[in-house]
């Protein structure tokens, strides 16, 4: 771990040039809409190690996965979110030499990412190999408001040197993934046209033929003058670009502006694109760059007016959490529900951009408490629409009935290629049937149950029904031959988890099915007809429900995470000498298996979505035994530990997991971050301080907070809508403050004791901290 980013309240900022930590500066300062984004790459050209990434939401490539022996059942792919046309691309020629940081002395640099405004500012001095010193900034936005548009001021200052410099801004699609098979290009042209005055590029993939048409436009000014030189159209494959030669005297300042629309075939037909992005690339060149950044500051006002949070005493904490709301608002915006949110966001290729678990059991919170409930509904109606494919996802496997929605996808097909995770890691289901009950349960949206939420539950309930059996001579259910949230255990038996989550699905299907029938009656029947529903099938799993095995150890009252599990040597982390961390760097895969280590939390998972259904001793005990043999490699385990830590009273614990959760990639904990962020689990560091700190839960309709407040901070202060009010809660040493910033009255409970704050006003209780 190396920290060389500066703290700062509203900004992530990096004041030297370091080639070694350029790539993790690429995923730290990214930038992105929703729609499109990507990694903080130079816009001159740069020689040094880089990872280019500009990326389009939605638009994939079905690549070969690379297994060594096939195994029926195997997806046919590994989808990965494609690299796309490089847009922001200025190269700059100093008499005919590339300006290149890595062939130049540099000095005076500074990269400042703006998480208030929305911005990606950059200024250096850079002397070359001749002798010219220059001094360059740029600033940069991917907008909020017009999704499809990006725009790039860059200035060029010469200090010491009257001459030429020479502007080249340009599209690029001839790139690659990192990861790609054999270096392979996933993209074909379709058509180009440069021009003078700015140029366009369609691109169409290989596979499956998604396009994008790519459009740029530009104006320079020297010393505050439009430029009059003439340009020079270039094109090559897959390449447009204008070059300029703008004549200069020591002290000039040459400005670029360059503007781009980047459209795609998910939105237009393609004989539209190219007017579309034309269309939308004039407006935001006739607005202009000055008003691209006002609209950017206000758009991203309005995001913050609904997801801050204020930490006082705290300056790296405050940091750390709102580079992680930054992160996720310019990564999911809830606007297209064939739209989902991959682990990297737009910040890197890691495990390909597609949608995993992390979605439901990790995002649905940040995005029903901090925006309108439609944006976390439309995460559930992403799997409603895939419903048809995860049955036949069942079916590929040998299941006769019901639905296994996939560990890794992009259109409702598995596409993950390692078998372990693909056959075993069978816990998904409940995580998505866990999220419509958390919906509902947030929203009070039980109208959600029969339009779209029943038809999930009862396919999932079916796949339990048949992926356990029935041991006579224990007279139980088990589940055989799973991996659980563990990672670093594989093709165990009855993971308790994973028997948990299943018996719950069933059981809240059941419940579902009760209040349709008595609520809903008329779609009640429909769906019954639909889903052909017999009494048997429900009796069936009334009947697992009640004999669930659930692995136990009484002597030391904990639930064992498999079976066997105290077989193992236990041997606790603090005991495990540091070169040999992360065990998964250091260690073979074989030996990892063996230990008693654990990836992320896999018991404390359902402790913590059930939380509701175990007592604190209960969740003492299993904490207490499993935590110090956990060593965080996940980057969704140490927000599961900050929440527990946090109901149990251990703060200490709690703030530990919470700074590891939230400076994950600020401080590269992991040594990963070059790969690009994590960005599902930034939304468990929310979780961390509203769900743990703040202690929000639902209970019974009401809102349930039960805060504390960490010994590290002076107050915090977190922002929540619930059910049409939004309300700020003010956490110190000595009390609580709730303030309704809406007209909306909301029902609320503090410390178990009810209150209702009315519309524009506030109630104050006592802060009493959580002891075990």
């Amino acid at each position: 771990m190396k920290q060389y980013l500066k703290i700062d309240e509203w900004s992530i900022i990096e004041e030297s040039f370091d080639p070694q930590t350029q790539e993790i500066s690429e995923s730290v300062f990214s930038i992105g809409n929703g729609y499109m984004g990507g990694r903080a790459n130079f816009e001159e050209q740069y020689s040094g190690h880089s990872l280019q990434g500009s990326y389009m939401a939605g638009v994939y490539y079905p690549d070969k996965t690379r297994v060594g022996w096939w195994k029926n059942g195997y997806p046919e792919y590994f989808a990965k979110v494609l690299n796309s046309t490089n847009w922001i691309g200025i190269n700059i020629e100093l008499d005919g030499t590339p300006l290149d940081l890595a062939n130049c002395t540099v000095s005076e640099f500074r990269r400042v990412l703006n998480m208030k405004e929305g911005t990606l500012s950059r200024s250096f001095t850079a002397t070359t190999a001749e002798g010219k010193e220059v001094k360059v900034e740029s600033i940069r936005i991917v907008s909020m408001v017009r999704h499809e548009i990006g725009a790039v001021r860059y200035s060029i200052q010469p200090l010491n040197f009257s001459g030429e410099i020479t502007m080249t801004p340009y599209l690029d699609g001839d790139i690659k993934n990192k990861d790609a098979n054999y270096d392979e290009k996933f993209w074909n042209e379709v058509e180009k046209k440069a021009e003078p005055a700015g140029g366009h590029l369609t691109l169409k993939t290989k596979k499956l033929d998604f396009h994008v048409t790519s459009a740029y436009e530009y104006d320079i000014l020297l010393n505050g003058e439009p430029v009059a030189a003439e340009a020079e159209a270039v094109e090559q494959e897959k390449y447009v670009g204008s070059k300029v030669t703008v004549p200069v005297k020591s002290g000039d300042q040459v400005v670029i502006y360059k503007y781009a629309a980047n459209v795609t075939s998910r939105n237009y037909g393609l004989g539209q694109l190219v007017d579309a992005a034309k269309t939308a690339l004039q407006s935001a060149r006739e607005a202009g760059f000055v008003a691209l950044l006002t609209e950017q500051a206000g758009a991203w006002g309005d995001k913050w007016k609904e997801s801050d949070i204020i930490i006082e005493g705290d300056v790296s904490a405050q940091q750390a959490i709102r580079f992680n709301i930054f992160q996720l608002n310019q990564t999911y915006t809830g606007e297209d529900d064939r739209l989902n949110i991959g682990p990297k966001g737009f910040t890197g290729e890691k495990y390909g951009g597609s949608t995993y678990w992390d979605t439901e059991a990790y995002c649905v919170p940040f995005y029903l408490s901090t925006a309108d409930s439609a944006i976390a509904r439309n995460l559930l109606i992403y799997r409603y629409k895939h419903l048809e494919k995860a049955k036949e996802n069942a079916r590929k496997l040998g299941y006769s009935k019901g639905a296994l929605y996939p560990m890794v996808t992009m259109n409702g097909e598995e596409c993950h290629n390692e078998w372990e995770i693909t056959f075993e890691e069978i816990h998904r289901n409940g995580a998505i049937a866990y999220a419509i009950y958390n919906y509902v349960n947030y929203t009070g949206d039980k109208a959600y149950l029969g339009q779209y939420g029943l038809e999930v539950l009862v396919e999932i309930s079916r796949f339990w029904e048949e992926r356990v059996h029935y041991v006579p001579h224990k007279d139980k259910y088990v589940m055989l031959g799973v991996t659980g949230p563990n990672e670093y255990e594989n093709n165990v038996n009855n993971n308790w988890y994973t028997n948990r989550i299943a018996a719950w699905t069933m059981e809240y299907t059941l419940e579902a099915l009760a209040y349709l029938q008595e609520n809903e009656g008329t779609r009640y029947a429909e769906l019954a007809d639909k889903l052909e529903l017999p009494e048997s099938e429900t009796a069936q799993w009334n009947e697992i429900i009640a004999k669930m095995y659930y692995p136990a150890d009484e002597e030391r009252g904990i639930f064992l995470q498999q079976d066997g599990f105290l077989d193992k040597e236990i041997i606790q982390v603090k005991d495990v000498l540091p070169e040999n961390l992360p065990l998964n760097q250091k260690w073979s895969w074989d030996r990892i298996l063996r230990s008693c280590f654990i990836k992320q939390a896999d018991v404390l998972q359902g402790l913590y979505f059930l939380g509701d259904r175990y007592d604190l001793e209960t969740k003492k005990r299993n904490f207490d035994f499993y935590e110090p043999i956990t060593v965080h490699e996940s980057s969704l385990s140490p927000c599961i530990h900050a929440i527990l830590a946090c109901e149990l009273g251990y703060k200490e614990k709690a703030y530990e997991m919470y700074l590891r959760t939230s400076r994950l990639d600020l401080d590269n904990y992991n040594n990963d971050t070059e790969d690009g962020c994590h960005t599902t689990s930034m939304a468990g560091t929310w979780m961390s301080v509203v769900h743990g700190f703040g202690g929000l839960r639902v209970l019974k309709d009401r809102l349930a907070l039960s805060p504390s407040n960490p010994g590290h901070w002076t107050s915090y202060s977190f922002k929540i809508m619930f059910r049409g009010s939004r309300l700020k809660v003010t956490v110190t040493d000595v009390q609580v403050t709730v303030s309704n910033e809406t007209d909306v009255p909301a029902s609320i409970t503090i410390h178990g004791k009810e209150y209702t704050v009315n519309g524009l006003s506030s109630v104050t209780a006592d802060s009493s901290p959580v002891t075990v």
